[in-house]
């Protein structure tokens, strides 16, 4: 039996949102979501528990073991709680709104994780994004990745970093040295770890074609600015045509960034593999000086549909609402009205005048009067000369 003294402690990683913080949490995401209403975003609220092969469908390894799994005591099936709402979208889409044209979706809920992302993560964070289907040109990437850098300058980022990769590169030149699937993910997971010594030691052992072999030996190596794209060993001309087409998007977006966001720092490695179990084309991430984590992620994934029986392209993004949080210290100020104890019939119409109009209105409990700015007012409702009317109350 948990001891009364402890009855009030949460688990690790997570957290209440008292008062305060809510309404700046309440506040963001509305502007957020109207920011993206904006561009043409339909809001969409997939629920937060269905069957485990829905939830996992297209992220096979990078969401199994963040999802809490259940019993549905009606069927007996495994159903789990949500840790991402990329799947669901996709489900939604190929499922109960298969429009023909590009499609786009944006959402933000709660989530449900085994574990953090990070060391000052939340287990819970409020996942808040957008996602264009059925589009699979690179014009659809530099569209959503916009709409993020605008989204994050909407909340209050500054100073932002973009990384970009694509890890279509990587699949690629393993498809063309015809390296079988254990061997593609060793090498895989060498790249991600960066664990140079192992991948020098791997890669002559298994790619005999000098020009794959020489692409996949500098392919950590590959990160900087602009110019990493010209790098000499992608561009052999007997490289797959898909090295270069990659190498073009990448181009494309780094042009359309410039033009747009100026302002915007882009970093590029064509060694990323974030997510590539899931994704299939270009990946990114925004950073913010001071955060140890990214504030936004995103790439392509198309065919993430396919599992419900319509396969589309598909590129997005995705972030914890809670850590946008942290970009702007800006408290909400103190607005309301504090209405006097009564059930005078004039009073309570005044009360509820003010509430159609929109006005956040307390009235006093008999017996328990709250000062004005513990009830977060900063008007109060008075009677002068037989009428109610509204007074800024001077501090």
């Amino acid at each position: 039996m948990v001891k009364s003294v402890d009855a009030w402690l949460l688990p690790d990683g997570v957290a209440d949102v008292l008062p305060a913080e809510a309404a700046r949490l309440e506040s963001l995401r509305r502007r957020i979501l109207d920011h993206f209403s904006c561009w043409g975003y339909e809001l969409v609220f997939p629920p937060l528990i269905e069957f485990l092969d829905s939830l996992l469908t297209g992220s096979g390894r990078d969401l199994d073991g963040l999802t809490f799994k259940i019993t549905d005591q009606l069927s007996g099936r495994m159903m789990g709680v949500r840790a991402d709402m990329t799947p669901q979208v996709a489900r939604l889409d190929a499922h109960c709104l298969p429009v023909q044209g590009p499609a786009r979706y944006c959402y933000a809920g709660s989530l449900l994780q085994t574990r953090p992302s990070g060391l000052s993560a939340s287990r819970c964070p409020v996942q808040i994004g957008a996602e264009l289907y059925g589009h699979a040109g690179v014009d659809s990437d530099i569209e959503v990745i916009s709409l993020m850098l605008s989204a994050l300058k909407l909340a209050g980022a500054d100073d932002i970093h973009v990384d970009l990769g694509h890890v279509g590169i990587f699949r690629s030149l393993i498809s063309a040295a015809k390296l079988d699937a254990d061997q593609e993910s060793a090498l895989q997971d060498v790249l991600s770890r960066k664990a140079m010594p192992e991948w020098r030691e791997l890669v002559p052992q298994w790619v005999q074609d000098p020009a794959l072999k020489a692409a996949l030996l500098a392919l950590p190596l590959l990160s900087g600015q602009k110019d990493i794209l010209a790098a000499s060993a992608l561009a052999a001309a007997s490289l797959p045509e898909s090295i270069k087409q990659a190498l073009s998007d990448l181009e494309q977006l780094l042009v359309a960034i410039s033009a747009r966001h100026p302002d915007v720092t882009v970093f590029i490695d064509l060694g990323e593999l974030r997510g590539y179990h899931y994704h299939t084309g270009i990946v990114f991430a925004a950073y913010v000086p001071g955060q140890t984590t990214e504030l936004a992620k995103g790439g392509r994934y198309d065919h993430v549909g396919e599992a419900f029986g319509r396969a589309r392209p598909a590129t997005g993004f995705s972030a914890d609402l809670k850590q946008w949080l942290q970009l702007s210290k800006d408290a909400i100020p103190l607005q309301g009205v504090l209405a006097p104890a009564g059930t005078d019939s004039a009073l309570l119409l005044a009360i509820a005048t003010l509430r159609e109009q929109g006005e956040r209105v307390l009235q006093q409990l008999p017996g328990a009067l709250l000062v004005a700015s513990d009830a977060g007012c900063d008007r109060e409702l008075v009677l002068d000369n037989g009428h109610w009317v509204v007074r800024q109350i001077v501090s």
